[in-house]
């Protein structure tokens, strides 16, 4: 079980980028380093302006159907949570932080549920439309918005994809009690779409 470490707004997102990997120690080691690489890339599409209307190639699986536009991008850090039951290790729920260049945006929670720093919220819509792009990492996803409240970056949206997973798969061994818990680190970007307009 990994402990929980706290973070503050104000630390600069190179720093947590650190922490988080190093929290990451104990994974495999091919993990780590496909992580490091997937950070440092994201990092510099993050920095690259004009790129938030773009939407990204996708499997056709996971593809945002026409009629939509990219109007948010963030990357997500954090956790994983699996609970074993006695014979699985269950559905993960995830618990991350949401980065827009190095300004910390947003929180995601189970539901699955993003909240922006300035309160609009969107929930998604269960079950998702899923792709393994990568077997060491948890699945690539496409989710309806089921629900939307507040004004700001989540008021209207209608698709979110998660892209680019690293890690957050539920361990490969078996839990020793139930109600074990296991926080697995991950990180995604995550792309939030609303509905296009003529003037788009």
């Amino acid at each position: 079980m990994k402990k929980r470490s706290e973070t503050k707004n104000e630390a600069p997102v190179l720093s947590r980028l650190g922490r988080f990997v190093l929290k990451a120690s104990s994974a495999k080691k091919a993990t780590i380093a496909a992580l490091a690489l997937l950070l440092g890339s994201v990092l510099a599409a993050h920095a690259e302006p004009g790129n938030d209307n773009r939407a990204p190639e996708v499997p056709d699986e996971i593809a945002v159907e026409a009629g939509n536009k990219v109007h948010f991008q963030a990357l997500g850090i954090g956790v994983q949570i699996y609970t074993w039951n006695g014979t699985s290790w269950g559905t993960a729920v995830p618990e991350a932080t949401l980065y827009h260049g190095q300004a910390v945006v947003a929180t995601h929670f189970a539901g699955p549920t993003w909240v922006s720093n300035s309160g609009s919220q969107v929930v998604g819509a269960l079950p998702p439309a899923a792709i393994t792009v990568d077997r060491t990492a948890i699945p690539w996803l496409r989710l309806a918005a089921k629900s939307t409240e507040g004004p700001g970056i989540f008021a209207e949206t209608t698709f979110i994809q998660r892209i680019n997973t690293v890690g957050g798969k539920a361990p490969l061994e078996d839990g020793t009690f139930i109600g074990q818990v296991a926080r697995v680190p991950y990180s995604a970007n995550y792309i939030f779409y609303r509905h296009s307009t003529d003037n788009d």
